[in-house]
């Protein structure tokens, strides 16, 4: 009998390890946006030097909750302190399972009395909607699902469009889209604008240590409000950025993205699994990359280890909370950037190009990661598994390869370590993957975010400084 949900489905392939490095999905892929406008080089080095418009409409789930629980349900289930959340404010949000280990990350916007908006990748959506279903929550959820991965041609539709202006000059552009100066709220705080005449919902953001926007409204106004922001950036030298430099900013900020979800092993989630689908995110992730372990357990992680722990607040009472209070913190890995080598970074390159020479893993630009978690192995001075290089990539602003990663605490700034770069035993049989053999990448323990105009500048959170 074919499995009707993710229980059934680990029930029937008995190691789960193995069915997620087999995944035939491929490699996380954001979907309907361009890949380029003018080149992936041009659009990165746009956000650093003038302004950039990032399309953010597609990739990610809209969860709507409205109701009189609907604070609850995110204090219940958030590592976050919502004691001070009022209307026209954001968060980021992360759920943590009984065993303290992160299920998935997003960001909650407070939009009115009792309704908030949960934007992310589909774990933690999911983890919402199943506690608002099963919880006894007076609360209504609408689940707007991202844009499917290849429509092939067929119209697509959201509740909102999503963008973000951002760079150096992108205040200025959206003053003259304002029609004049606009105050600068405080970083994460919400108000208002209008475009192209157009009410639009505002949120504070910033990169590049300059003041910025993320902006939404609904899907119908999309086209209306995208050429009105071009046409206004144009004098400021803003470019529209595709999807393939998209996803390759996280590289220079310091935010890791695609986290293993912790929810394939205890008793305690066992109603999870079964709630979930066969076909559901969790079911298909593609595990990438030189770490193997039989054991899943061993790529979860908690909050300390991806940057969060100082989102972590004992105020109120949430599922992982007594498992979490039990961390010695000061033993925790700890999240930094790793600067790779250039000449064994060329020397993957140049593998390509030598037909009798050693085959190794395709190193894609800008993105490399070649599935939807990536656990590539990172060995210290003695050649021991000290943590887990997690995002890679290249950015053409530090002309260096770049990977984040989770390593043991005291491995100092400055140190040398090794990357494993491709998976063992040839490979797995992921479509992403060809037969290739493994190649240790000398890498810089560097601080995170690797820019240093982010590290300074960036309000605190995931991006602040790190390890420096």
């Amino acid at each position: 009998m074919t499995a009707q949900n993710l229980q059934e489905l680990l029930d029937e392939k008995g190691n789960i390890v193995e069915h997620l490095r087999s995944s035939q999905i491929g490699a996380y892929i954001y979907p309907v946006v361009p890949a380029e406008f003018t080149n992936w080089r041009r659009e990165q080095r746009a956000w650093r030097e003038t302004a950039v418009l990032f399309d953010q409409s597609h990739h990610m789930v809209n969860l709507f909750l409205k109701g009189p629980d609907a604070l609850k349900l995110l204090s219940d289930t958030g590592i976050n302190s919502v004691a001070n959340f009022p209307v026209n404010r954001a968060k980021q949000f992360v759920p943590t399972t009984p065993a303290g280990h992160v299920i998935g990350d997003g960001i909650l916007f407070h939009e009115d009395e009792d309704a908030f908006v949960y934007v992310g990748r589909s774990p933690g959506a999911n983890w919402l909607q199943y506690h608002a279903e099963t919880g006894g929550y007076d609360v209504e959820v609408t689940y707007d699902d991202r844009s499917p991965s290849r429509p092939y041609g067929k119209a697509v539709s959201r509740k909102y469009w999503r963008f973000q202006i951002q760079g150096p000059n992108a205040w200025p552009v959206i003053e003259k889209l304002n029609g004049g100066p606009l105050e600068q709220v405080k970083f994460f705080h919400m108000d208002f604008m209008e475009v192209g005449g157009e009410k639009i919902h505002t949120l504070r953001h910033g990169m590049a240590g300059a003041p910025g926007l993320e902006i939404w409204g609904p899907y119908e106004s999309y086209e209306k409000v995208r050429n009105t922001i071009l046409e206004a950036g144009a004098e400021f030298g803003l470019e529209p950025v595709g999807s393939r430099a998209y996803s390759s900013n996280t590289l220079e900020s310091g935010w890791i993205p695609s986290p293993l979800p912790a929810i394939y092993t205890g008793e305690e989630m066992r109603g999870y699994r079964e709630w979930l689908g066969a076909d559901s995110y969790e079911a298909v992730n593609a595990l990438a990359g030189s770490y193997v372990s039989d054991n899943i357990e061993d790529y979860y992680l908690n909050p300390w280890e991806l940057g969060y722990g100082n989102f972590v607040k004992f105020d109120h009472d949430f599922i992982g909370a007594d498992a979490l209070k039990k961390l010695d913190v000061s033993q925790q890995k700890t999240k930094v950037t790793l600067a790779w080598n250039s000449e064994d970074v060329t020397k993957i390159f140049g593998s390509y190009f030598t037909p009798e020479g050693e085959d190794y893993q395709f190193f894609d630009l800008p993105n490399a990661n070649f599935g939807s978690s990536n656990y590539d192995s990172v060995l210290g001075p003695d050649g021991s598994h000290i943590g887990f290089s997690m995002f890679t990539g290249y950015s053409a602003n530090e002309r260096r390869a770049l990977s984040l990663a989770t390593i043991e605490p005291d491995v100092e700034i400055g140190t040398e370590v090794k990357v494993v770069w491709g998976e063992p035993n040839g490979g797995s049989k992921k479509t992403t993957v060809q037969p290739h053999k493994q190649i240790e990448v000398r890498a810089v323990v560097s601080p995170v975010p690797y820019s240093e105009t982010a590290r300074k500048e960036y309000h605190d959170g995931w991006r602040s400084a790190g390890r420096a």
